[in-house]
């Protein structure tokens, strides 16, 4: 299935929540935000959100520093 993460098109497998697709990418679960078409989504939502075809994802990493 092809979605659209951070402007970038990726094929990605059939049947993916937000949990599946970070540890698909190898991406931790911690200090991420993750916008789907344009919806920021909870952490406690990722396990029930499936990914459709075609759908948008923003993956944001937060950084500390000083």
């Amino acid at each position: 299935m092809k979605v659209f993460i951070n402007g970038e098109t990726k094929e990605i497998p059939q049947e993916v929540n937000l949990t599946e697709l970070l540890k698909y990418l190898f991406l931790p679960d911690e200090r991420i935000a993750i916008e789907l078409n344009k919806v920021v989504v909870r952490k406690k939502d990722w396990e029930n959100i499936k990914i459709n075809n075609a759908d948008k994802i923003e993956i944001i990493h937060f950084v500390g520093g000083g």
